[in-house]
């Protein structure tokens, strides 16, 4: 590892010097996140009793708790960055770094890591060194999420995430018998854009000082470098959408795979099988599996906000349908109420999607409406026969029984199809009417 040095006697004019780099062990011995209440309130990130695996048997261990190994990683990866905010100014590192720790550390369920992880134990089975990458690249495909939510969530408006205050609202909070409401509310917004910055940055940090081959390396940073683009298309696709009165349903499922499939499951599959060094076929064949099972993860996410628990989503019901997002569940209902001639539905679509003062009535008219025109269950089905694609496309690799089994298991659990779907390898299902493809290329559509 590079160590910056400092050369005695710099005149008063010469440029900062890089902050040096600590021994880990020290950073990991004491508290490191405090979340702005106070030393009552701190929060000691566990220290890592080490990150990277001493040989095949520590992989195979790892295996039991994958998100505490990625937990591992990030603590180690996130105490020096905690430490560094912290010489670069208190109340930085106080207000705005360490949330973003805080809010990396905590986490949600870890699925893009663990992908990320059963990828590489599928190509490579129990090498160290191929583990000790991915362990690496899924902490900084979690940092990449952190940035995503963050910023997501401003763009949304939203209140609630994971169950807690967003980071944006939290940060309001903190000023708002300070400097009132509405300016708190703005300070709140633009801290959150630049925390969401400073997660992106750590995570192309990780990538950056992950040691891998010449030629690993170049694949890797490659998919990583897509992958950050993507999603910012997928996103802006997504805010466009909003503001756009008419679009098709290829469309709608094109903002949909940028937006997030690619990014959640496609791409972190790929990135697990690219730190292994993985052969062409090995890597075409996950991706496959990946776009099928991503856009499945992304449907189900747009059932889930309209349908789903909040105390099992960690968000309140109906954010798309207040935000006037294009979402492929209201695109069918939309189409299916037009090809029927139902006035009543489309006026029920009109009045409420894009309403930010969405009551619990309207949303439940919604509800009807999407379970009438049976767009509800023509997606439920989509998803069923998106994750049984993704299954054959996954079953035909040759891949490490010892990791394979669990990815199978995990891409499954991603696309939350229904138990008794469509998830068997069975004889091709009639074509759905509402879209060209249930998988594949993103071809014109203009």
């Amino acid at each position: 590892m590079c160590r910056f040095t400092h050369a005695k006697g710099h005149p008063a004019t010469a440029p900062p010097q890089p902050i040096p780099a600590a021994p880990a062990r020290s950073l990991l011995s004491r508290p490191l996140v405090d979340d702005g209440e106070g030393s009552d309130g701190a929060v000691a990130c566990p220290a890592a009793s080490g990150p990277v695996p001493a040989g095949p048997a520590e992989v195979r261990r790892l295996d039991a708790d994958v998100p505490g190994a990625i937990g591992r990683m990030l603590d180690h990866v996130l105490a020096e960055r905690l430490r560094r905010a912290r010489l670069a100014d208190p109340l930085f590192a106080e207000e705005l770094a360490a949330r973003v720790t805080r809010f990396t550390v905590r986490g949600g369920k870890r699925t893009r890591a663990q992908l990320v992880w059963w990828a590489s134990r599928a190509c490579a089975g129990r090498d160290p060194d191929a583990a000790a990458a991915a362990l690496r690249i899924a902490g900084a495909v979690e940092l990449l999420q952190t940035c995503a939510l963050v910023h997501d969530d401003v763009m949304d408006r939203a209140t609630l995430r994971r169950g807690r205050p967003t980071l944006h609202t939290d940060l309001a909070a903190r000023y708002a018998d300070r400097v009132g409401p509405e300016r708190a509310q703005r300070f709140g917004q633009s801290a959150a854009v630049l925390a969401g910055d400073l997660a992106l940055a750590w995570a192309d940090d990780a990538v950056a000082e992950t040691p891998l081959a010449s030629w690993t390396g170049v694949v890797v940073r490659r998919l990583w470098s897509d992958m950050r683009t993507e999603m910012v298309a997928g996103q802006y696709l997504d805010i466009q959408g909003q503001n756009t009165t008419a679009l098709s349903l290829l469309r709608v499922l094109r903002a949909a795979r940028l937006k997030s499939a690619l990014y959640s499951v496609e791409r972190p599959l790929a990135l697990g099988a690219a730190v292994t060094g993985a052969d062409d076929v090995t890597l075409r064949r996950l991706t496959d599996a990946g776009r099928c099972v991503g856009l499945a993860f992304q449907l189900r996410d747009d059932l889930d906000d309209v349908f789903g628990d909040p105390r099992e989503t960690g968000k309140a019901c109906g954010g798309d349908i207040r935000e006037g997002k294009p979402t492929y569940l209201v695109a069918v209902a939309r189409a299916r109420a037009e090809a029927a001639g139902n006035g009543a539905a489309l006026a029920v679509l009109d009045r409420w999607l894009g309403d930010a003062a969405l009551t619990e009535r309207g949303l439940e008219q919604v509800r009807a409406v999407l379970t009438e025109t049976r767009a509800r269950a023509t997606v439920e089905g989509k998803i069923d026969r998106l994750a049984a694609q993704g299954l054959r496309h996954l079953d035909a690799a040759l891949l490490d029984a010892e990791g394979a089994g669990p990815l199978r298991g995990l891409l499954l659990a991603a696309a939350g199809a229904r138990p008794g779907g469509d998830t068997a390898v069975r004889p091709r299902p009639a074509p759905d009417p509402y879209a060209t493809r249930d998988c594949g290329g993103t071809g014109s559509d203009r």
